[in-house]
């Protein structure tokens, strides 16, 4: 029992380091289980413009770096280590990770979300070769290029803004008959010259030898099929949540987002959620920090109403 630790949280974005600030400002014993790198899925992103405090663009990993080094400064540790299972065991909560075991009297989920696959002809074959889900990851490789962004939604509307530094042309392929993005962003998007928005169109396939050469769309209406000459395909059509290792202690909606209360709690008593992976949330860092604040509060009143039976 000398490993027992009040807090366990997993997953090192928004949420999840804020809960540890929160947590080490409690002086309760908490570390941050991490599968890759802090930050979260966010540090893919070009710019933040939206946090507050912040009145010009930030980079996203200057951002989420000051978090991390705020949750540090207040006791915080971090483990590069993935949680693969939950565990009740007695009166605690056990995470099992790659690595190891982690004992805990509360645990905070903020795992987050993954991008979303579409599952066509093409995709996995080029993937990694042609077909990126992270324009600033890959988006320099692409320098005079003609490429097609898949999806309208603000994440396809902000990277494909991004893209335009570095591309030609980009071809926008969007699902349903309208942009879903924030209208500034379809504003900034339609000022541009060498962009073309196909809506109400499907993407078929992804074709090449080697490399990408082309894709086909469908035209939902008229089912008419197009094809397009595209080096690139930049993949935002939506989000899936990180919760299979935890979805058969919990409640989830039909997603697997998790189910919580208004404390966050889900309905096994000292699991709590912050962030993007919690039903019904709205998927903005500012939220997330809200979450992460909230869950740990709650975790901490949690863990001292039990604290007798310890």
């Amino acid at each position: 029992m000398k490993d027992l630790l009040d807090i366990i949280i997993i997953g090192a974005g928004p949420a999840g380091l804020t809960a540890a600030i929160y947590a080490g400002r409690s002086r309760t014993s908490a570390i941050v289980m991490e599968k890759s790198a802090p930050g979260g899925t966010i540090i893919l992103s070009d710019i933040i413009e939206n946090y507050p405090g912040y009145p010009e663009p930030i980079p996203p990993f200057e951002l989420m770096d000051k978090f991390r080094m705020q949750a540090e400064k207040f006791g915080a540790s971090i483990v590069y280590d993935e949680a693969k299972k939950i565990e009740k065991n007695n009166f605690y909560w056990k995470v099992i990770g790659n690595d190891g075991e982690y004992l805990g009297k509360a645990v905070i989920v903020a795992t987050g979300t993954r991008h979303k696959k579409l599952g066509i002809h093409g995709e996995k074959e080029f993937t990694g070769k042609g077909v990126s889900y992270c324009a600033v990851c890959d988006g320099p490789f692409y320098k005079d290029k003609e490429i097609v962004v898949v999806g309208c939604g603000n994440s396809g509307i902000q990277e494909g803004l991004f893209l335009l530094k570095f591309v030609k042309k980009i071809t926008f392929v969007e699902f349903l008959p309208q942009m879903t993005a924030e209208k500034i962003l379809q504003e900034r998007i339609m000022e541009k010259n060498n962009v073309e928005i196909f809506l109400n169109h499907e993407l078929l396939e992804i074709n090449g030898r080697g490399k990408i050469e082309s894709v086909k769309i469908r035209e939902r209406n008229t089912n008419k099929i197009k094809e397009i000459n595209a080096h690139g395909v930049f993949i935002y059509v939506g989000l899936l949540p990180n919760s299979e290792f935890i979805k058969d202690i919990v409640k989830t909606d039909d997603y697997g987002y998790i189910i919580t209360d208004n404390n966050l709690q889900t309905s096994e008593p000292g699991i709590f959620v912050a962030g993007d992976v919690r039903a019904g949330a709205f998927q903005q860092v500012a939220v997330s920090v809200g979450d992460g604040a909230t869950a740990a509060h709650n975790a901490i009143k949690y863990i001292e109403d039990i604290s007798p039976g310890f």
